[in-house]
């Protein structure tokens, strides 16, 4: 008699949190994934709506137990980081979340301050408490923060969860057998107006990604002048899930730093020059 292998409910859930990562690595390759014939990911997608405005009366419940909206978080000055997940999440929300931590961790700019952080839950059924429990696990991990609302955690009903990810292209459904949501891994970056900026995809965030993204994301009010200089030569490829090196960007700056070089080269002779020239008619 032949063993057959049976594979639990749990184990199928973590197996679909993995194949669903590892098939995120940019809306450009996810349309390309034969998803035909993946039945677990046919309704899992990012649909990219760049420049669109997300809808901030949307209401929820913060990690205090307040009623908010989403205009709590926005107009502020400062570009918003954001995330959607739940506590329940075998694997994937964890991993996404600790990415984020680790990215954040990183930066020299700092949540509260510079910019603002929301998760919010796309389950129904999760309470408050959840909510405060996993933000004080993460908060104390992410380094300072300019506030104690620097990285809001929201709880809420399904149509406004739903809502939110329809306007930002978060495409997911639940599992009836698991029990659990399929979802993709991103996170999106947007302006102090509720504008989509950016979005970020995978399980880990690099510091330099997270930083030019912000920076891009408020349109320059962040960040130094270096930062600024960077951002010029880097653009984001969705392909690489990253930013890189812009070469006609890095050329141009290149040709104004040489010309800047050289102006104040020639400045600096010229005056010499003057000076010699004024010495000598005062000698004779």
């Amino acid at each position: 008699m032949h063993w057959i292998p049976t594979i639990t409910s749990a184990a199928r859930g973590v197996a679909l949190a993995i194949l669903v990562s590892a098939l995120m690595p940019s809306p450009r390759t996810l349309a390309q994934v034969t998803l035909d014939s993946v039945p677990e990911l046919m309704g899992i997608d990012v649909v990219e709506h760049l420049a669109d405005t997300i809808p901030l009366d949307l209401h929820f419940t913060d990690d205090h137990g307040n009623p908010v909206t989403l205009h709590r978080y926005f107009g502020q000055g400062k570009p918003v980081l954001l995330n959607m997940a739940y506590s329940n999440c075998p694997m994937l929300c964890t991993v996404v979340l600790n990415g984020v931590t680790n990215g954040v961790r990183d930066l020299s700019l700092r949540p509260g301050t510079d910019f603002q952080m929301v998760t919010v839950s796309i389950d129904p059924l999760e309470t408050v408490s959840i909510a405060s429990a996993k933000k004080h696990r993460y908060v104390n991990s992410v380094g300072p923060m300019g506030s104690d609302d620097g990285w809001a955690f929201l709880v809420g009903e399904e149509s406004q969860s739903r809502a939110l990810a329809d306007a930002l292209g978060f495409v997911y459904y639940y599992d009836e057998e698991l029990k659990q949501y399929a979802h993709p891994a991103v996170t999106f970056l947007l302006t102090e107006d509720g504008v989509i900026s950016r979005y970020l995809y995978g399980l880990e965030y690099k510091e330099r990604d997270l930083r030019l993204g912000l920076l891009e994301a408020s349109e320059g009010k962040i960040g130094n002048t270096i930062d600024r200089i960077i951002l010029y030569c880097f653009h984001y490829d969705p392909d690489s899930k990253g930013y890189v090196a812009f070469a006609g960007n890095i050329m141009r700056l290149g040709g104004v730093i040489t010309v800047a070089l050289l102006g104040t080269f020639l400045a600096v002779y010229w005056a010499r020059e003057r000076l010699r020239h004024r010495s000598r008619h005062a000698l004779s």
